[in-house]
Protein backbone atom coordinates (compact mmCIF):
# COMPACT_ATOMS: atom_id res chain seq x y z
CA UNK A 1 0.00 0.00 0.00
CA UNK A 2 2.95 2.40 0.87
CA UNK A 3 4.62 1.80 -2.41
CA UNK A 4 0.77 2.41 -4.46
CA UNK A 5 0.28 5.73 -2.26
CA UNK A 6 4.05 7.02 -3.28
CA UNK A 7 3.38 6.61 -7.38
CA UNK A 8 0.09 8.72 -6.68
CA UNK A 9 2.22 11.43 -5.12
CA UNK A 10 4.95 11.02 -7.61
CA UNK A 11 2.95 12.86 -10.55
CA UNK A 12 3.77 16.03 -11.35
CA UNK A 13 1.96 19.11 -9.81
CA UNK A 14 1.63 20.95 -12.94
CA UNK A 15 0.58 18.26 -15.03
CA UNK A 16 -2.01 17.00 -13.00
CA UNK A 17 -3.30 20.86 -13.01
CA UNK A 18 -3.16 20.62 -17.05
CA UNK A 19 -5.30 17.40 -17.18
CA UNK A 20 -7.97 18.99 -15.03
CA UNK A 21 -7.92 22.33 -17.50
CA UNK A 22 -8.44 19.87 -20.38
CA UNK A 23 -11.14 18.44 -19.07
CA UNK A 24 -13.38 21.05 -17.92
CA UNK A 25 -12.98 22.17 -21.53
CA UNK A 26 -14.31 18.76 -22.72
CA UNK A 27 -17.03 19.44 -20.83
CA UNK A 28 -17.81 22.31 -22.61
CA UNK A 29 -17.68 20.66 -26.11
CA UNK A 30 -20.96 18.87 -27.35
CA UNK A 31 -20.22 15.19 -28.48
CA UNK A 32 -22.83 15.21 -30.86
CA UNK A 33 -22.06 11.64 -32.71
CA UNK A 34 -20.19 8.73 -32.80
CA UNK A 35 -19.67 6.39 -34.81
CA UNK A 36 -22.54 4.11 -34.38
CA UNK A 37 -24.28 4.07 -30.52
CA UNK A 38 -20.86 2.14 -28.66
CA UNK A 39 -18.04 4.09 -30.09
CA UNK A 40 -15.24 1.47 -31.81
CA UNK A 41 -12.85 2.85 -30.96
CA UNK A 42 -11.25 6.10 -29.74
CA UNK A 43 -8.00 8.25 -30.74
CA UNK A 44 -5.97 8.67 -33.62
CA UNK A 45 -3.70 5.19 -33.00
CA UNK A 46 -6.85 3.20 -31.70
CA UNK A 47 -9.03 4.26 -34.49
CA UNK A 48 -6.85 3.86 -36.99
CA UNK A 49 -5.71 0.05 -35.77
CA UNK A 50 -10.09 -0.42 -36.12
CA UNK A 51 -10.73 -0.25 -32.29
CA UNK A 52 -8.53 -3.29 -31.68
CA UNK A 53 -6.62 -3.42 -28.45
CA UNK A 54 -7.65 -5.57 -25.87
CA UNK A 55 -4.84 -7.56 -26.31
CA UNK A 56 -2.09 -4.95 -27.81
CA UNK A 57 -1.97 -1.92 -26.71
CA UNK A 58 -0.24 0.48 -29.00
CA UNK A 59 -1.44 3.69 -26.78
CA UNK A 60 -3.08 4.68 -23.34
CA UNK A 61 -6.95 5.73 -25.22
CA UNK A 62 -7.44 2.06 -26.75
CA UNK A 63 -5.66 0.46 -23.57
CA UNK A 64 -8.08 2.90 -21.40
CA UNK A 65 -10.80 2.46 -23.24
CA UNK A 66 -10.52 -1.74 -23.93
CA UNK A 67 -8.54 -3.17 -21.11
CA UNK A 68 -7.65 -1.14 -18.32
CA UNK A 69 -5.06 -4.55 -17.06
CA UNK A 70 -3.09 -3.37 -20.58
CA UNK A 71 -1.88 -0.78 -18.45
CA UNK A 72 1.11 -1.88 -17.03
CA UNK A 73 2.75 -1.85 -20.92
CA UNK A 74 3.10 1.74 -19.66
CA UNK A 75 5.74 3.63 -17.93
CA UNK A 76 5.75 7.37 -16.75
CA UNK A 77 3.78 10.17 -17.31
CA UNK A 78 1.84 10.55 -20.79
CA UNK A 79 -0.46 12.74 -22.35
CA UNK A 80 -3.08 12.15 -24.92
CA UNK A 81 -5.27 14.66 -26.47
CA UNK A 82 -7.58 13.71 -29.57
CA UNK A 83 -9.80 15.66 -31.58
CA UNK A 84 -12.32 14.26 -34.03
CA UNK A 85 -14.02 15.82 -36.90
CA UNK A 86 -17.12 13.62 -37.76
CA UNK A 87 -19.18 13.57 -40.78
CA UNK A 88 -22.43 11.23 -41.34
CA UNK A 89 -25.11 11.31 -44.47
CA UNK A 90 -28.07 9.19 -42.98
CA UNK A 91 -31.25 9.01 -45.39
CA UNK A 92 -34.44 7.94 -44.38
CA UNK A 93 -36.84 6.78 -46.87
CA UNK A 94 -40.73 5.52 -46.35
CA UNK A 95 -43.54 4.14 -48.22
CA UNK A 96 -47.32 3.46 -47.65
CA UNK A 97 -50.01 2.49 -49.70
CA UNK A 98 -52.66 5.10 -51.25
CA UNK A 99 -55.87 4.23 -53.36
CA UNK A 100 -53.63 5.55 -56.31
CA UNK A 101 -50.33 3.11 -55.59
CA UNK A 102 -47.53 3.54 -53.56
CA UNK A 103 -46.55 7.05 -52.10
CA UNK A 104 -42.95 6.99 -51.94
CA UNK A 105 -40.08 9.33 -50.61
CA UNK A 106 -36.99 10.13 -49.02
CA UNK A 107 -34.97 12.79 -46.46
CA UNK A 108 -31.89 13.23 -46.37
CA UNK A 109 -29.88 14.41 -43.03
CA UNK A 110 -28.95 18.23 -42.63
CA UNK A 111 -27.09 18.02 -39.38
CA UNK A 112 -23.57 19.00 -40.14
CA UNK A 113 -19.94 18.64 -38.66
CA UNK A 114 -19.83 17.11 -35.21
CA UNK A 115 -17.07 17.53 -32.60
CA UNK A 116 -15.37 13.76 -30.99
CA UNK A 117 -12.74 14.55 -28.30
CA UNK A 118 -10.76 12.56 -26.35
CA UNK A 119 -8.30 12.84 -23.37
CA UNK A 120 -6.02 10.67 -21.78
CA UNK A 121 -3.25 10.24 -18.86
CA UNK A 122 -1.26 7.41 -17.40
CA UNK A 123 1.51 7.84 -14.63
CA UNK A 124 3.48 4.51 -13.27
CA UNK A 125 7.19 3.99 -12.83
CA UNK A 126 9.42 1.03 -14.32
CA UNK A 127 10.18 -0.25 -11.13
CA UNK A 128 6.65 -0.04 -9.64
CA UNK A 129 4.05 -2.92 -10.51
CA UNK A 130 1.74 0.12 -10.04
CA UNK A 131 0.07 1.56 -13.06
CA UNK A 132 -2.76 4.36 -12.87
CA UNK A 133 -4.83 6.32 -15.61
CA UNK A 134 -7.75 8.82 -15.98
CA UNK A 135 -9.67 9.62 -19.08
CA UNK A 136 -12.60 11.38 -20.00
CA UNK A 137 -13.80 9.96 -23.67
CA UNK A 138 -17.12 9.95 -25.71
CA UNK A 139 -18.25 6.84 -25.82
CA UNK A 140 -21.62 6.29 -27.19
CA UNK A 141 -24.15 8.42 -29.49
CA UNK A 142 -26.87 9.21 -31.98
CA UNK A 143 -28.12 12.04 -33.65
CA UNK A 144 -30.31 12.69 -37.00
CA UNK A 145 -31.52 15.96 -38.55
CA UNK A 146 -34.38 14.94 -41.07
CA UNK A 147 -36.27 17.82 -42.12
CA UNK A 148 -40.24 18.04 -42.48
CA UNK A 149 -40.94 17.63 -45.62
CA UNK A 150 -44.26 16.89 -48.04
CA UNK A 151 -42.39 14.41 -50.58
CA UNK A 152 -41.47 11.97 -47.80
CA UNK A 153 -44.86 9.70 -45.30
CA UNK A 154 -42.58 9.37 -42.52
CA UNK A 155 -41.38 13.30 -42.42
CA UNK A 156 -45.34 14.68 -43.82
CA UNK A 157 -46.54 17.19 -40.89
CA UNK A 158 -48.14 15.34 -38.36
CA UNK A 159 -51.64 17.14 -38.95
CA UNK A 160 -51.23 14.94 -42.15
CA UNK A 161 -50.29 11.90 -40.62
CA UNK A 162 -46.33 11.60 -40.67
CA UNK A 163 -43.80 12.64 -37.64
CA UNK A 164 -42.54 16.16 -39.49
CA UNK A 165 -39.41 17.17 -38.36
CA UNK A 166 -37.62 14.50 -37.08
CA UNK A 167 -34.10 15.52 -34.63
CA UNK A 168 -32.35 13.42 -32.06
CA UNK A 169 -29.43 14.16 -30.26
CA UNK A 170 -28.22 11.88 -27.78
CA UNK A 171 -24.51 12.02 -26.30
CA UNK A 172 -22.22 10.09 -23.25
CA UNK A 173 -19.48 11.15 -22.10
CA UNK A 174 -17.13 8.68 -19.58
CA UNK A 175 -15.13 9.65 -17.02
CA UNK A 176 -12.70 6.81 -15.46
CA UNK A 177 -10.09 5.88 -13.54
CA UNK A 178 -7.91 3.15 -13.53
CA UNK A 179 -5.31 1.45 -12.24
CA UNK A 180 -3.33 -2.13 -13.33
CA UNK A 181 -1.40 -4.34 -11.13
CA UNK A 182 1.36 -6.54 -12.57
CA UNK A 183 0.79 -9.77 -10.85
CA UNK A 184 3.88 -11.66 -12.61
CA UNK A 185 5.91 -10.10 -15.35
CA UNK A 186 3.75 -11.39 -17.70
CA UNK A 187 0.53 -11.28 -16.39
CA UNK A 188 -1.41 -8.08 -14.97
CA UNK A 189 -4.88 -7.05 -13.75
CA UNK A 190 -6.96 -3.72 -14.16
CA UNK A 191 -9.72 -2.46 -12.54
CA UNK A 192 -11.65 0.93 -13.58
CA UNK A 193 -14.58 3.24 -11.74
CA UNK A 194 -16.81 4.62 -14.56
CA UNK A 195 -18.59 7.93 -14.11
CA UNK A 196 -21.03 8.40 -16.64
CA UNK A 197 -22.57 12.12 -18.31
CA UNK A 198 -25.63 11.66 -20.87
CA UNK A 199 -27.98 14.27 -22.39
CA UNK A 200 -30.56 13.37 -24.77
CA UNK A 201 -32.96 14.98 -26.49
CA UNK A 202 -35.87 13.91 -29.11
CA UNK A 203 -38.46 15.56 -31.15
CA UNK A 204 -40.71 14.51 -31.72
CA UNK A 205 -40.57 12.68 -28.30
CA UNK A 206 -42.03 9.14 -28.99
CA UNK A 207 -41.87 8.07 -25.10
CA UNK A 208 -44.64 10.22 -24.45
CA UNK A 209 -48.18 9.44 -25.87
CA UNK A 210 -49.88 11.56 -28.24
CA UNK A 211 -52.32 13.53 -28.07
CA UNK A 212 -55.52 12.70 -30.32
CA UNK A 213 -55.63 16.56 -31.28
CA UNK A 214 -52.24 18.23 -31.21
CA UNK A 215 -49.78 14.76 -31.85
CA UNK A 216 -46.47 13.92 -30.21
CA UNK A 217 -45.13 16.50 -28.24
CA UNK A 218 -41.23 17.51 -28.62
CA UNK A 219 -38.85 17.43 -25.82
CA UNK A 220 -36.09 19.53 -24.02
CA UNK A 221 -32.89 18.16 -23.52
CA UNK A 222 -32.78 15.82 -20.42
CA UNK A 223 -29.66 14.76 -18.60
CA UNK A 224 -28.50 11.45 -16.73
CA UNK A 225 -26.16 10.11 -14.48
CA UNK A 226 -24.41 6.65 -14.22
CA UNK A 227 -22.21 4.69 -13.36
CA UNK A 228 -20.14 1.37 -13.68
CA UNK A 229 -17.27 -0.43 -14.21
CA UNK A 230 -14.33 -2.13 -16.06
CA UNK A 231 -12.69 -5.34 -15.20
CA UNK A 232 -9.44 -6.72 -17.89
CA UNK A 233 -6.68 -9.20 -17.63
CA UNK A 234 -3.72 -8.78 -19.65
CA UNK A 235 -1.11 -11.51 -20.43
CA UNK A 236 2.47 -10.41 -22.58
CA UNK A 237 4.26 -13.68 -23.20
CA UNK A 238 7.45 -11.60 -23.71
CA UNK A 239 7.80 -13.23 -27.42
CA UNK A 240 5.48 -11.30 -29.21
CA UNK A 241 1.89 -13.61 -28.19
CA UNK A 242 -0.59 -11.56 -26.23
CA UNK A 243 -3.66 -12.13 -24.85
CA UNK A 244 -6.47 -9.98 -23.18
CA UNK A 245 -10.13 -10.31 -22.30
CA UNK A 246 -11.91 -7.37 -20.47
CA UNK A 247 -15.68 -7.24 -18.93
CA UNK A 248 -17.10 -3.83 -19.02
CA UNK A 249 -20.20 -3.93 -16.68
CA UNK A 250 -23.68 -2.41 -17.79
CA UNK A 251 -23.69 1.25 -16.68
CA UNK A 252 -26.86 1.94 -14.73
CA UNK A 253 -28.00 5.28 -14.93
CA UNK A 254 -31.00 7.20 -13.70
CA UNK A 255 -34.35 8.07 -15.65
CA UNK A 256 -34.14 11.34 -18.49
CA UNK A 257 -36.67 13.36 -17.11
CA UNK A 258 -38.07 15.15 -19.87
CA UNK A 259 -40.46 18.24 -20.47
CA UNK A 260 -42.80 18.06 -23.12
CA UNK A 261 -44.31 20.99 -25.28
CA UNK A 262 -46.94 20.82 -28.36
CA UNK A 263 -46.08 21.84 -31.53
CA UNK A 264 -48.52 24.50 -30.99
CA UNK A 265 -46.33 25.89 -27.76
CA UNK A 266 -48.89 24.41 -25.33
CA UNK A 267 -47.48 22.33 -22.32
CA UNK A 268 -47.54 18.45 -22.62
CA UNK A 269 -47.36 16.12 -20.08
CA UNK A 270 -43.27 15.34 -18.81
CA UNK A 271 -42.40 11.76 -19.29
CA UNK A 272 -39.34 9.82 -17.32
CA UNK A 273 -37.44 7.30 -19.29
CA UNK A 274 -34.55 4.80 -18.62
CA UNK A 275 -32.07 3.83 -20.54
CA UNK A 276 -28.88 2.44 -19.86
CA UNK A 277 -25.33 1.37 -21.51
CA UNK A 278 -24.73 -2.03 -22.34
CA UNK A 279 -22.37 -4.47 -20.77
CA UNK A 280 -19.87 -5.46 -23.12
CA UNK A 281 -17.46 -8.37 -23.32
CA UNK A 282 -14.32 -8.25 -24.73
CA UNK A 283 -11.68 -11.04 -25.62
CA UNK A 284 -8.33 -10.08 -28.04
CA UNK A 285 -5.36 -11.38 -29.58
CA UNK A 286 -2.25 -9.73 -30.25
CA UNK A 287 1.42 -10.82 -32.16
CA UNK A 288 4.09 -8.59 -32.48
CA UNK A 289 7.09 -9.67 -34.63
CA UNK A 290 10.07 -6.99 -36.18
CA UNK A 291 8.18 -4.20 -37.66
CA UNK A 292 4.45 -5.38 -37.38
CA UNK A 293 2.16 -5.26 -34.62
CA UNK A 294 -1.42 -7.08 -35.25
CA UNK A 295 -4.60 -6.88 -33.21
CA UNK A 296 -7.57 -9.00 -32.97
CA UNK A 297 -10.50 -8.31 -31.05
CA UNK A 298 -14.10 -10.09 -30.22
CA UNK A 299 -16.89 -8.17 -28.84
CA UNK A 300 -20.15 -8.86 -27.53
CA UNK A 301 -22.48 -5.59 -26.47
CA UNK A 302 -25.52 -6.91 -24.39
CA UNK A 303 -28.09 -4.94 -25.51
CA UNK A 304 -31.24 -7.49 -25.19
CA UNK A 305 -30.43 -7.31 -21.32
CA UNK A 306 -29.98 -3.43 -20.99
CA UNK A 307 -32.97 -0.99 -20.13
CA UNK A 308 -34.10 1.38 -22.69
CA UNK A 309 -33.60 -1.34 -25.52
CA UNK A 310 -34.91 -5.03 -24.19
CA UNK A 311 -38.02 -3.78 -23.87
CA UNK A 312 -40.19 -3.28 -27.62
CA UNK A 313 -43.58 -1.91 -28.74
CA UNK A 314 -45.86 0.44 -27.32
CA UNK A 315 -47.33 0.98 -23.79
CA UNK A 316 -50.23 0.07 -22.92
CA UNK A 317 -53.64 1.60 -21.52
CA UNK A 318 -54.08 0.59 -17.79
CA UNK A 319 -57.64 1.99 -17.43
CA UNK A 320 -60.19 3.31 -19.55
CA UNK A 321 -62.04 2.14 -22.25
CA UNK A 322 -59.10 1.79 -23.47
CA UNK A 323 -57.44 -0.37 -20.98
CA UNK A 324 -54.76 -2.89 -22.83
CA UNK A 325 -54.95 -1.24 -25.90
CA UNK A 326 -51.61 1.12 -27.09
CA UNK A 327 -51.15 4.48 -25.98
CA UNK A 328 -48.76 5.69 -29.04
CA UNK A 329 -45.72 5.86 -26.56
CA UNK A 330 -43.07 3.62 -27.05
CA UNK A 331 -41.72 0.86 -24.56
CA UNK A 332 -37.93 0.97 -25.82
CA UNK A 333 -35.94 0.55 -29.28
CA UNK A 334 -36.03 -3.83 -28.70
CA UNK A 335 -32.18 -4.17 -30.05
CA UNK A 336 -31.07 -7.05 -30.01
CA UNK A 337 -27.73 -8.21 -28.74
CA UNK A 338 -24.97 -8.11 -31.11
CA UNK A 339 -21.17 -9.37 -32.36
CA UNK A 340 -18.39 -6.59 -33.25
CA UNK A 341 -14.70 -8.09 -34.43
CA UNK A 342 -12.26 -5.20 -34.81
CA UNK A 343 -9.04 -6.04 -36.56
CA UNK A 344 -5.61 -3.70 -37.17
CA UNK A 345 -2.05 -4.25 -38.68
CA UNK A 346 1.25 -1.55 -37.29
CA UNK A 347 4.12 -1.24 -39.70
CA UNK A 348 6.68 0.28 -38.20
CA UNK A 349 9.92 -0.24 -40.91
CA UNK A 350 9.37 3.83 -41.47
CA UNK A 351 11.81 5.94 -38.80
CA UNK A 352 9.21 7.96 -36.68
CA UNK A 353 6.69 7.03 -39.04
CA UNK A 354 4.28 3.60 -38.15
CA UNK A 355 1.52 2.77 -40.40
CA UNK A 356 -1.51 1.24 -39.59
CA UNK A 357 -4.41 -0.35 -41.05
CA UNK A 358 -8.28 -1.25 -39.36
CA UNK A 359 -11.08 -3.07 -40.29
CA UNK A 360 -14.88 -3.30 -37.96
CA UNK A 361 -17.45 -5.32 -38.64
CA UNK A 362 -20.57 -5.39 -36.85
CA UNK A 363 -23.91 -7.31 -36.67
CA UNK A 364 -27.24 -4.66 -36.66
CA UNK A 365 -28.79 -4.54 -33.46
CA UNK A 366 -32.13 -3.66 -34.90
CA UNK A 367 -35.01 -5.82 -35.77
CA UNK A 368 -37.30 -5.68 -38.24
CA UNK A 369 -40.36 -5.34 -37.01
CA UNK A 370 -38.94 -2.43 -34.75
CA UNK A 371 -37.14 -0.28 -37.52
CA UNK A 372 -39.54 2.18 -37.31
CA UNK A 373 -39.30 2.70 -33.39
CA UNK A 374 -35.53 3.46 -33.89
CA UNK A 375 -36.02 5.89 -36.91
CA UNK A 376 -34.24 8.45 -33.90
CA UNK A 377 -31.16 6.21 -33.99
CA UNK A 378 -30.15 5.47 -37.21
CA UNK A 379 -26.67 5.23 -36.60
CA UNK A 380 -26.02 1.56 -37.56
CA UNK A 381 -22.56 0.79 -39.20
CA UNK A 382 -21.54 -2.79 -40.68
CA UNK A 383 -17.94 -2.15 -42.28
CA UNK A 384 -15.79 0.33 -41.67
CA UNK A 385 -12.07 1.05 -43.25
CA UNK A 386 -10.00 2.92 -41.18
CA UNK A 387 -5.94 3.73 -41.92
CA UNK A 388 -3.57 6.45 -40.16
CA UNK A 389 -0.21 7.20 -38.60
CA UNK A 390 1.86 8.33 -36.16
CA UNK A 391 4.55 11.23 -36.87
CA UNK A 392 7.55 11.21 -34.07
CA UNK A 393 8.64 14.35 -33.85
CA UNK A 394 11.40 13.61 -31.16
CA UNK A 395 11.73 10.90 -28.53
CA UNK A 396 8.93 12.30 -26.36
CA UNK A 397 6.23 14.06 -28.70
CA UNK A 398 4.25 12.40 -31.26
CA UNK A 399 1.65 13.87 -33.99
CA UNK A 400 -1.36 10.65 -33.88
CA UNK A 401 -3.74 11.06 -37.51
CA UNK A 402 -6.77 8.50 -38.45
CA UNK A 403 -9.34 8.37 -40.86
CA UNK A 404 -12.47 6.40 -40.72
CA UNK A 405 -15.26 5.76 -43.84
CA UNK A 406 -18.00 3.31 -42.52
CA UNK A 407 -20.89 1.95 -44.16
CA UNK A 408 -24.50 0.49 -43.51
CA UNK A 409 -23.62 -1.62 -46.61
CA UNK A 410 -27.59 -1.37 -47.19
CA UNK A 411 -30.89 -0.11 -45.77
CA UNK A 412 -32.25 -1.13 -42.45
CA UNK A 413 -35.99 -1.16 -43.35
CA UNK A 414 -39.18 -2.74 -41.42
CA UNK A 415 -43.35 -1.76 -41.83
CA UNK A 416 -44.52 1.08 -40.73
CA UNK A 417 -46.68 1.17 -37.44
CA UNK A 418 -50.00 2.29 -36.38
CA UNK A 419 -51.18 1.70 -32.64
CA UNK A 420 -54.43 3.55 -33.40
CA UNK A 421 -57.08 0.82 -31.64
CA UNK A 422 -59.58 -0.25 -34.38
CA UNK A 423 -61.84 -2.88 -32.94
CA UNK A 424 -62.59 -3.89 -36.56
CA UNK A 425 -59.38 -5.73 -36.64
CA UNK A 426 -57.66 -2.09 -38.61
CA UNK A 427 -53.62 -1.36 -38.16
CA UNK A 428 -53.55 -2.73 -34.66
CA UNK A 429 -55.28 -6.29 -33.45
CA UNK A 430 -53.84 -8.19 -30.16
CA UNK A 431 -54.20 -11.52 -31.55
CA UNK A 432 -52.77 -11.16 -35.64
CA UNK A 433 -51.05 -7.51 -35.89
CA UNK A 434 -49.74 -6.31 -32.03
CA UNK A 435 -47.17 -4.03 -33.50
CA UNK A 436 -49.60 -2.38 -35.43
CA UNK A 437 -48.05 -3.18 -38.68
CA UNK A 438 -49.27 -1.06 -41.70
CA UNK A 439 -49.45 -4.00 -44.58
CA UNK A 440 -47.90 -2.53 -47.97
CA UNK A 441 -45.94 0.03 -45.59
CA UNK A 442 -41.81 0.24 -45.06
CA UNK A 443 -39.24 2.61 -43.38
CA UNK A 444 -35.62 2.16 -44.65
CA UNK A 445 -32.94 4.23 -43.56
CA UNK A 446 -28.94 4.12 -44.41
CA UNK A 447 -25.96 6.03 -44.17
CA UNK A 448 -21.95 6.57 -44.36
CA UNK A 449 -19.97 7.99 -41.69
CA UNK A 450 -16.36 9.65 -42.25
CA UNK A 451 -14.29 10.85 -39.13
CA UNK A 452 -10.81 12.65 -39.46
CA UNK A 453 -8.96 12.54 -35.75
CA UNK A 454 -6.09 14.14 -35.08
CA UNK A 455 -4.06 14.06 -32.02
CA UNK A 456 -0.74 14.03 -30.09
CA UNK A 457 0.67 12.08 -26.60
CA UNK A 458 3.63 13.48 -25.12
CA UNK A 459 5.59 11.48 -22.34
CA UNK A 460 5.78 14.52 -19.54
CA UNK A 461 9.03 12.00 -17.84
CA UNK A 462 9.71 8.93 -16.55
Amino acid sequence: MDILIKDLMRTNAKSRGFLLTLFLLMLGTTTKAQVGHVLQGVGGVNMSMGGAATAQPLDINGALLWNPASLSKFDGQILSFNAGLFFSDPSISSTVPTQNGPFSGTTGDDRGVSVLPALAYVWGKDESKHTFGISAFGVSGFGVTFPESQDNPITMPQSSGGFGHIESDYALLQLSFAYSYQLTDKISLGIQPNFNYATLEIGPNPLAAPSQTLGYPNSDKATAFGIGAQFGLFYDSGSGLKIGASYKSKQIFNDFSFNNTYLDGSEAPGVDFNMDYPAIYSVGLGYSMGDFDYALDYRFIDYENTDGFKKSGWQLAESGDFSGFPTGAVQGFGWQSISVVSTGLQYKGIQNLPLRIGYTYSENPIREEFVFMSSPATAVIKNAFQFGFSYKLNPRFSLDVAYHHGTSSGSTSGPLLNPTPDSAGGPWNADTNPTGAIPGSEVAYDMTTDLVVVGFSYILGR
